[in-house]
């Protein structure tokens, strides 16, 4: 399957806000730079009136995320993944995700199958920010199935959560053994 070819019909970006999430949104994003905690309390706002709205989640991973606030950013990536497996009618469980049922989600949405699978590989990465890297792997490497040419930039997370993973299997069996790049 062919990750970006694809029309862009609606994308989750352009499903309308409600105005008072959209003001509480755009003054978490005024206040970020000022007041941290004020533009977190906006942003925690916004979930409380709107808690499944993608933008809303995408605001609230990308604040935690550069807060290094990674468990939080973690939670928000499963939460987006939960949302939109849902919405796709397939499983919320990410680990039960095979062929057919991507190729379900395909068929109701090509854009949020793509954002499925990037709210994964987003998670992946948290994960091996957060020395996971056996967990980041196993999320990497359920999207690698589907993505054989790497249109969603896997190759090179990849290669660093196998390395991590491959250090910590060697770290867990002792002193006599070495890992060799």
């Amino acid at each position: 399957m062919d990750l970006l070819d694809f029309s862009v019909n609606e994308m989750y970006f352009d499903r309308p806000l409600p105005p008072a999430v959209s003001r509480l949104i755009d003054a978490a994003s005024a206040r970020y730079g000022e007041d941290c905690d004020d533009a977190e309390r906006c942003l925690l706002r916004a979930q409380l009136l709107a808690p499944d709205n993608l933008t809303v989640l995408v605001a609230l991973y990308r604040f935690y995320f550069y807060r290094q606030r990674y468990a939080e950013t973690l939670a928000v990536a499963d939460r987006c993944i939960v949302i939109a497996a849902d919405e796709l009618g397939i499983p919320t469980d990410w680990q039960a995700l095979g062929a057919a049922e991507l190729s379900h989600a395909v068929g109701q949405s090509m854009t949020l199958t793509r954002f499925l699978l990037l709210a994964l590989k987003g998670a992946g990465y948290v994960l091996m920010r957060m020395d996971r890297p056996a967990d980041a792997l196993a999320r990497l490497e359920r999207i690698a199935d589907f993505d054989e040419r790497d249109r969603l930039g896997l190759s090179e997370l990849l290669s660093w959560a196998r390395n991590a993973a491959r250090r910590d299997e060697v770290r867990a069996l002792g002193d006599n053994v070495r890992f060799i790049h």
